[in-house]
């Protein structure tokens, strides 16, 4: 069903992460800011070097801030030019005009995660017709808005990864929460959904009791993790798919009563999450490494503009990953998640 690289070892192409992690953060190529790019030239059947603006659900986000710095590295490596534009909140209308201005500009390729599957999907719809190739990644859109999906891990690999790491951590046993981001992020509910399958098959003793959102907003997700402590009181865990939420999430636990009471994983940073994995707030949460999955995009990108790929298949090199294939469907899989505890988390700097 997904698209995969070649089969590598997990847990050592996880350590490789450690080498040459790119600062977080996009200089000045944010909303607005002049392009950067590589010495040699690169072409998508011309000899103008190939454009890819990427575009996040949210600028000022740590996660994007590290995979748009991958995607960033992989187009000065082949010659390409980078720019980032996106909306200062995760709305599912806000990446709107991004994506109508990047078209009436000219660019070769635009990198989205996507904040609503269907919203933006007549912008892109629109670029496209102006020649525009469409790249999504971390959250996809409808298949058939965009020409390739870099999906950073397969669904059912974060759905049991999740689901497996609150049972362990409340003993299989008691009410656990999710604390989402946007009620409409395609990728959230599709792990929540598949989450709640796992605990129902393998964890009939876990109850997930309640759903709320943060909006992928640091104040509201702190404040419905209040909320939901206070709604459940025999609350026994907290489960955040969101690098946002489970920091927030964490940050309220760790000066509160509930502070090794209430368990609390998800998806994080190890940069993030060091100072409550240590103080033992969280015990363990996953993630895959976001640069990685940026630097993967954009050499997705090249190869769709340069036409070696197509929606409906191929293969590609993606600079120091490998080889990658494309799906019947258009998605290309980066890896498995990874799980991030005391005994590791050092060894990690994004």
């Amino acid at each position: 069903m997904f698209g995969h690289r070649r089969p590598r070892i997990a847990a050592a192409a996880v350590v490789a992460l450690t080498l040459g992690i790119a600062a977080t953060g996009c200089a000045s190529n944010d909303q607005g800011g002049a392009p950067s790019s590589g010495a040699p030239a690169a072409s998508g059947g011309s000899d103008k070097p190939i454009s890819v603006t990427f575009l996040p659900k949210n600028l000022g986000n740590p996660y994007f801030d590290t995979s748009n710095a991958g995607g960033e590295a992989a187009i000065k490596e082949f010659g390409g030019t980078y720019k980032q534009v996106g909306p200062t909140d995760a709305s599912p209308t806000s990446q709107v005009s991004y994506i109508q201005t990047e078209a009436q500009s000219g660019t070769k390729a635009l990198v989205i995660s996507a904040n609503d599957p269907s919203a933006i999907c007549d912008a892109i719809g629109e670029a496209r017709s102006a020649g525009v190739k469409v790249v999504t990644f971390d959250s996809d859109t409808s298949k058939d808005c965009r020409d390739l999906f870099i999906n950073q891990a397969t669904t059912e690999g974060i759905g049991k990864t999740l689901a497996d790491q609150i049972a362990k951590q409340v003993g299989d046993k008691g009410e656990v929460a999710i604390l989402s981001a946007a009620a409409n992020a395609t990728n959230q509910n599709a792990w929540n959904e598949e989450m709640k399958k796992d605990l129902a098959a393998d964890h009939p003793n876990v109850k997930v009791v309640d759903t709320v959102y943060g909006d992928d907003d640091d104040q509201k997700s702190f404040d419905q993790t209040a909320a939901l402590l206070q709604k459940h009181p025999d609350l026994k865990g907290i489960v955040s798919p969101t690098t946002v939420g489970i920091a927030a999430a964490a940050r309220y636990l760790s000066t509160s009563d509930y502070k090794g009471k209430v368990a609390l994983t998800g998806l994080g940073t190890p940069n993030q999450m060091r100072e409550y994995v240590k103080d033992g707030t969280v015990t363990a949460f996953a993630l895959w490494n976001p640069e990685d999955l940026g630097y993967l995009a954009a050499y997705a990108a090249k190869a769709i503009v340069d036409g070696t790929v197509t929606s409906t298949g191929g293969e590609f090199e993606a600079g120091k990953l490998g080889k990658f294939t494309v799906s019947s469907d258009g998605e290309v899989l980066l890896g498995d998640p990874f799980v991030f505890d005391k005994s590791n988390i050092d060894q990690f700097k994004f």
